[in-house]
């Protein structure tokens, strides 16, 4: 019977199956590690997407909403919560006239207040196709035909019926298109024109139902969306606007995303605070293990010595095990950290109540990559100065220690 070798990568394994507490102790350690930063990494990536995602979709330069609900807007662009404010619809005249205004909008909010006549009690927002330069832009990257009375466009967080219609005051409207996902409120909300809007209304109240406002939808609007022409500063405009139509608030675009910004770099801080902090501990913890666990292997190594393995075999077998420690450790931390981060961003999202928008594919493979890299990287550094300490030992010495 011809025996095998004992390769490097099996003795390695077969010292860790013969110290199981001590193997799963530093899978455990390099597991939380991995998962720290792999998910702080996740996080920051989405709400960093998220910021950009809610830059490009405001779209306008100014928003003009009735005086009192500049708080408002949040809710709208955050959680998907159109709140019940409503002015005359001619003050976008007004804001048409002043010199530096290049395009004006409008939308017009209300919400079910029953799922019992609906889908759900699902945000509804409608805008003027003509005028629009707010939501068709995201509608062409999906649909290229224009919206028809009637007809709904969804965000990606908006669930259909089974034959893809949503059901508004017992009755159907088919879904036209599925806007992609933006991380935002908005991706909670559904998109109509402002004649389907009427009809809604007059369904509500056909089969008696509360609805968020009894506004005319012709006469009444939520808020104007204003485009500022180049070369023309929108807080000169938005302060003339103040100055010449009372009873309104503006809030300027870039305002929102600056607080919404400060928010995501202060909650960036404490993850990035927060993952250090258990590095430095995680890199301690594995040090101080390593360091005894190899002081207790002395005559382990020496026995192997005696055996023929050479010092470099040594070093080689202390590597090995600290590699795959790490890689299977790696690896746990990653599925583990996954099985929560992918599929509760929603939950993540709402919770955290900023834009929150999943890195592509391809960014997170990257960064699945530098995790399992680091985690590498740290067993190695951990274990290389014990290995090198045991190689240089002299095998005579070490088996005369504790006569």
């Amino acid at each position: 019977m011809i025996l095998k070798p004992l390769t490097t990568f099996k003795l390695s394994i077969n010292n860790l199956k013969q110290k199981p507490f001590r193997t799963v102790c530093l899978l455990a350690v390099v597991a939380i590690l991995t998962s720290v930063f792999f998910g702080g990494s996740i996080l920051a990536a989405s709400l960093e997407n998220g910021l950009y995602s809610l830059q490009s979709r405001l779209g306008a330069d100014i928003m003009v909403v009735p005086e009192g609900n500049d708080s408002n807007v949040e809710d709208i662009l955050l959680k998907a919560e159109p709140s019940n404010f409503y002015f005359s619809a001619d003050i976008a005249e007004e804001i048409e006239k002043i010199e530096g205004v290049d395009k004006v909008t409008t939308q017009f909010y209300m919400t079910p207040l029953s799922s019992a006549c609906c889908s759900s009690v699902i945000p509804i927002i409608a805008f003027d196709p003509e005028t629009d330069f707010l939501i068709q832009p995201w509608i062409t990257k999906v649909y290229n035909n224009p919206i028809k009375d009637g007809e709904m466009i969804i965000g990606s967080a908006v669930l259909p019926l089974v034959d893809n219609t949503l059901m508004f005051f017992n009755k159907y409207y088919p879904i036209i298109a599925n806007l992609k996902r933006t991380g935002t409120g908005l991706d909670g909300s559904v998109y109509v024109t402002k004649d389907t809007m009427k009809q809604l209304i007059i369904d509500a109240k056909e089969v008696g139902v509360s609805i968020s406002t009894d506004e005319n939808v012709g006469e009444s609007v939520s808020a104007i969306f204003i485009k500022i022409a180049p070369a023309y500063d929108s807080r000169l405009i938005a302060r003339e606007i103040k100055q010449k139509v009372s009873n309104v608030d503006t809030i300027i675009s870039q305002h929102i995303v600056s607080n919404i910004g400060d928010s995501l770099r202060s909650l960036e801080s404490y993850i990035h605070l927060i993952t250090a902090v258990i590095w430095v501990l995680g890199i301690l913890v594995i040090l101080i293990v390593f360091s005894v666990t190899l002081n207790e292997r002395k005559k382990e190594f020496a026995i192997l010595r005696i055996l023929g393995a050479t010092r470099k075999k040594l070093v080689e077998v202390v590597l090995t095990e600290s590699v795959l420690v790490s890689i299977v450790g790696g690896i746990i931390g990653l599925i583990l950290t996954s099985l929560i981060i992918f599929p509760f961003s929603d939950l993540i999202s709402s919770k955290l109540q900023l834009p929150y928008l999943q890195p592509q594919n391809s960014s997170i493979l990257a960064i699945i990559a530098l995790s399992l890299i680091l985690s590498v990287l740290v067993g190695l550094l951990a274990s290389i100065h014990g290995a090198l300490k045991i190689s240089k030992a002299e095998t005579y010495l070490t088996m005369r220690e504790g006569e």
